[in-house]
């Protein structure tokens, strides 16, 4: 590393990035190259004078020119609904001189400065989730979603239009099992550019790979990581389970062969699908003993991440501007992520795959979970624990933080939102089954259905964020449901929630309480594409009556940010699905569940028949004063913006 390109790394390499905000408090998360000795912020509000206060900041340092910044402010005032404020971040330095961070690619046209608009109540949100890097379908739902704030500060859209209240990022942020080999080589070069902290690997006794840097120069580290484990009885079910489940036949092809492992791989992967500052001055040339197969695909790889490249700069900015609500879906670890109580036996009981389930974890905490709730993750203990963790990666204390995280209970959290916003952990709380150690686990375990039912109480409305959809498209549920009947859950990625009849049963039993909100939004992805359904469900042990006709739920998905599902084959499940479970189809009748009239919503322009959208993109939902969607609508990367409208026609009894 030369002095020039140790003095070509800028003061902030990612972010800022706006987490929650409430009337007196908010937070941000940053990635600077130097941990300043102070931290002051000024906020700028557009009808008052500036204010300068010292905000209490967590640094932790993962590197010799890597800390990450979690910045908590207290007002002593609170912020002014639907005003805009500004905010400037100063550095100070041991000297006692200050840098601001006073960088125009942050700011919208008209403005000095990034800012925030304050809007507790719910009138509108972005949303989405699946964000990978590498798609080829081109575009990024987060460059899609600053062009669309552009445009509401612009004055483009109608004044009707009102300002998100957050952006939703329901899973997948990142993918770190499905990692092109130019991503996995830009991971390396920021690495070895920010001087990441060498980690001691345990359980790849086969292949001498004993810490980062025999990783980095193994043979196999591009495109054939799954050979570093040894070919013993127990590794085997290891490979064919964790890193080779993510190739199934059906419904996806990708897979694990650059599945992030070491912890400076995680923490470099956030800060380049965040920002384009850590790419610049990073050797993307192919790296050497590449065989010509996959020389082709590394070539064809990098002309897809050029193009994810080119909406760093916007998706940085829009993440700078809304409060950015985050919860992990299965690629945010490793795909299949405690899909059955088969995967976890046997994913958590090998010393590599457990390292590699609790990098991402770890990381996961430094770059997501904290924003959400900086209240259940500011205390000293696991914040120092973290700290000691990437002091000596590797080390005791790292193996102790990840047994800590892998019990963590507190992922999910509330926004006090008008409505709430409440993001379910669906991860974590697996409801195990009881059947067979290889069928799906329900999405949630007896315990957290408890803990929500309790949340939901005295609520009119609520927005639930629940990573996989809860109401799904039946034909391809019940696709997953024969694979997992003969024992073959991963070839299908058969994780809903009507998998699992006590989970799902113990749900819909919460959305019929006469004490829990008779309006639910659903918010979710995960699938790859997007749809609408309107849901009213029947009550049960009673007449429907005036007082209580039953919740009425939107579900409403959004997927992908930067994914989407094979065209053709999408096609042909939407046709098959709206011809075998018509309102008047007999298998309808013969498989109906769970005594609700279900009515599909159309994407407008879309071919007759069609009921998914296909298409990278992002969100858009707009609310009236009691929490139920007025407009719901995906925002396409191609510029389309594609309404969703009901077919009331179409709706069947289910």
């Amino acid at each position: 590393m030369t002095e020039a390109s140790l003095d070509s790394l800028p003061p902030v390499l990612a972010g800022p990035v706006l987490r929650r905000v409430q009337a007196r408090r908010i937070a941000w998360w940053l990635a600077c190259s130097q941990a300043p000795a102070r931290v002051r912020l000024t906020l700028l509000p557009e009808d008052g004078p500036p204010t300068t206060h010292s905000p209490a900041v967590h640094t932790l340092r993962a590197g010799k020119r890597l800390a990450i910044l979690l910045v908590d402010l207290e007002l002593d005032a609170d912020l002014v609904p639907g005003a805009w404020t500004g905010y400037r971040f100063e550095f100070g330095h041991a000297d006692g001189t200050w840098t601001a961070l006073d960088d125009p690619a942050l700011s919208y046209p008209g403005r000095d400065t990034p800012g925030l608009r304050f809007a507790p109540e719910v009138r509108a949100l972005l949303h989405g989730s699946c964000r990978k890097p590498h798609h080829a379908g081109g575009g990024d739902g987060l460059a899609r979603a600053d062009a669309h704030l552009d445009q509401l500060l612009s004055g483009a859209v109608s004044e009707t239009t009102p300002w998100p209240s957050a952006l939703v990022l329901s899973g997948d942020q990142v993918y770190c099992d499905d990692v092109a080999g130019p991503m996995l080589r830009a991971i390396h070069g920021l690495m070895r550019r920010l001087g990441l902290r060498e980690e001691a690997i345990a359980g790849a006794d086969g292949s001498a790979v004993r810490c980062t840097s025999d990783l980095l120069a193994h043979p196999d580290t591009y495109y054939r990581r799954e050979r570093l484990l040894p070919r013993t009885p127990k590794s085997e079910r290891l490979i064919d389970l964790v890193f080779e489940g993510v190739k199934k036949p059906i419904f996806t092809t990708d897979n694990a062969h650059n599945h992030l492992i070491t912890l400076g791989e995680v923490l470099a992967m956030y800060l380049l699908a965040w920002s384009p500052l850590p790419w610049q001055g990073l050797d993307l040339s192919p790296p050497p003993g590449l065989d010509e197969e996959n020389a082709e695909r590394y070539a064809s790889e990098s002309r897809a991440i050029a193009g994810f490249q080119q909406g760093l700069a916007a998706a940085r900015r829009a993440l700078a501007h809304l409060p950015v609500a985050m919860v992990f879906d299965d690629h945010d670890v490793t795909d299949d992520w405690n899909l059955s109580r088969e995967w976890e036996d046997v994913a958590y009981g090998h010393p590599f795959s457990r390292r590699v389930i609790g990098n991402a974890l770890v990381a996961y905490l430094l770059n997501q979970a904290w924003g959400n709730r900086p209240e259940a993750f500011g205390g000293d203990t696991l914040l120092q624990q973290t700290q000691a963790a990437l002091d000596e990666p590797g080390g005791e204390a790292h193996e102790a933080l990840i047994e800590r995280l892998l019990h963590w209970r507190d992922w999910h959290y509330v926004w006090p939102t008008t409505p709430p916003l409440m993001v379910l952990d669906s991860r974590t709380h697996r409801w195990r089954s009881e059947v067979s150690p290889r069928r799906p686990s329900g999405l949630m375990d007896w315990e957290a259905l408890t803990d929500l039912q309790q949340a939901l109480r005295g609520h009119p409305a609520v927005l639930l964020v629940a990573s996989a959809p809860i109401f799904g498209v039946k034909l391809i549920e019940t696709v997953q449901r024969v694979f997992s009947f003969f024992g073959h859950p991963l070839l299908v990625d058969a994780e809903n929630w009507m998998s699992h009849p006590g989970a799902a049963s113990a749900m819909l039993n919460i959305f019929r309480h006469p004490k829990t909100p008779q309006t639910f939004v659903v918010l979710s992805g995960d699938v790859h594409y997007s749809f609408v359904y309107d849901v009213q469900l029947r009550p049960r042990g009673r007449r429907q009556t005036m007082d209580h006709p039953g919740p009425h739920i939107w579900q409403i998905c959004s997927s992908g940010l930067r994914n989407s599902f094979p065209d053709g084959l999408l096609d042909k499940l939407d046709h098959l699905n709206r011809w075998l479970f018509s309102p008047r189809s007999p298998l309808n009748r013969f498989t109906r569940r769970r005594h609700m009239k279900v009515t599909p919503r159309k994407p407008e322009g879309t071919p007759h028949g069609r009921r998914l959208l296909n298409g990278s993109g992002i969100g858009l939902v707009c609310f009236d004063e009691h929490g139920a969607p007025v407009r719901i609508r995906q925002l396409l990367c191609d510029g389309r913006d594609v309404d969703f409208v009901p077919r009331e026609a179409e709706a069947r009894e289910d």
